[in-house]
């Protein structure tokens, strides 16, 4: 993330509680593979960036997906648009349960969350993992099974109440 600047206090910042309408979902971070999109994620929930958002895209099989719905376009542009250049060198595996971010775009001023259902090898150049859901798999898999509509948008709202930062769980 080109401009960003570590914010004081994230280098110790392992784990994210994701508190949701639905329940809470735990997600171990990935420093190593991805320290400054963590380093960004942990700024953003520090600054109370993700409450009241929403999980606006539910894909079964696939990916739910939360956050600022601008940053990302229609989900058959997202789904099966070409690839791009990695900015990483090296990216875990998307298998199921894993937390991304869609790769840095020029102009990108929002953060969205992808919470894959599961395993996806060629996302690999559309996404980021920063890291994998330790507890509350089955209030990602409760969210998968909402009913969407043709948008794959849910037809009942679901929320990021808020995000805590936890050094160890």
């Amino acid at each position: 993330m080109e401009g960003f600047k570590q914010h004081k206090g994230t280098e110790h910042q392992n784990y994210a509680i994701l508190n949701t309408s639905k329940g809470p979902i735990i997600v171990e971070l990935y420093r190593k593979a991805a320290p400054d999109t963590v380093d960004k994620f942990v700024e953003l929930c520090q600054r109370g960036y993700f409450k009241g958002l929403l999980f606006h895209r539910v894909i079964k099989h696939y990916v739910i997906q939360g956050g600022d719905p601008k940053e990302v376009g229609s989900a058959e542009e997202w789904t099966f648009s070409g690839k791009s250049h990695s900015q990483l060198a090296i990216s875990p595996k998307h298998e199921a349960f894993m937390i991304g971010t869609s790769k840095p775009k020029q102009d990108n001023t929002g953060f969205e969350i992808f919470i894959t259902t599961a395993p996806i090898p060629d996302l690999n150049d559309k996404i980021t993992v920063f890291g994998r859901v330790i507890k509350g798999e089955d209030v990602v898999q409760e969210i998968e099974e909402v009913d969407t509509d043709e948008h794959y948008q849910p037809k009942t709202q679901i929320e990021i109440n808020n995000i805590e930062l936890k050094r160890s769980i």
